[in-house]
């Protein structure tokens, strides 16, 4: 039982899942699993993106592959999904029954819930946290085409100077929060770097940390 509705375009979103599994070495005890999965905002990145990350290993078959997207950019837009696992938030118990009786139960009880954000999977109970990775995985196939249709109506995925708009977006609350807060002076360069962006921001950049008290 998959969530109905989508990741977050614009926010975080908290998933909730159950996790039913059978114990491996104890016939019809049923574990059940209850915890979130956080999930960033969706970020749209570039060519440059993946050469400033460490391409160590890489062999020439990959390079020329980053050098192919670099020439394309402006007709590929790349959406990258990041998942947090919230540990804290983990409960269990184990009950005794059929598997069936038992999934269907949960599922009967969470539907009672009306959480768009829920999900209910029958799963394995060593190593069950592959389980959760490929619901990960089923929820970004599921919202990237809502993502990007939402994204391209506000005409974040147009390109401006070579750059989606949405970076550029990005850049400029990044600069208003370091103008604010100067201990974000790093990491507004580190993200200058990343997008390959930090020869075009130079001056600014350089100014902002001129401006910084003494």
């Amino acid at each position: 039982m998959m969530p109905t509705s989508p990741l977050e375009t614009f926010g975080v979103t908290k998933l909730h899942y159950h996790l039913v599994s059978e114990l491996m070495d104890t016939v019809n005890h049923i574990r059940v699993r209850e915890g979130t999965i956080q999930s960033s905002r969706p970020q749209i990145i570039t060519p440059t993106y993946y050469e400033s990350e460490n391409t160590e290993g890489f062999g020439e078959e990959a390079r020329q592959y980053l050098d192919w997207l670099r020439l394309h950019a402006k007709d590929i837009r790349v959406l990258q999904y990041g998942f947090i696992m919230q540990k804290t938030e983990l409960n269990e118990h184990v009950v005794t029954g059929q598997m069936d009786e038992v999934l269907e139960r949960v599922k009967q009880e969470v539907k009672q819930e009306q959480d768009p954000m829920a999900a209910v999977i029958h799963g394995v109970d060593q190593p069950w946290d592959v389980c959760l990775l490929k619901l990960m995985v089923d929820m970004i196939r599921h919202s990237a085409p809502a993502n990007f249709s939402e994204l391209n109506s506000r005409h974040l995925l147009d390109d401006v100077n070579g750059t989606p708009r949405a970076v550029r977006e990005e850049i400029e609350a990044a600069f208003l929060e370091a103008s604010r807060n100067p201990a974000l002076i790093k990491l507004l360069g580190i993200t200058l770097r990343k997008y390959g962006l930090f020869e075009e921001y130079e001056d600014r950049f350089f100014a902002l940390v001129r401006s910084r008290p003494a």
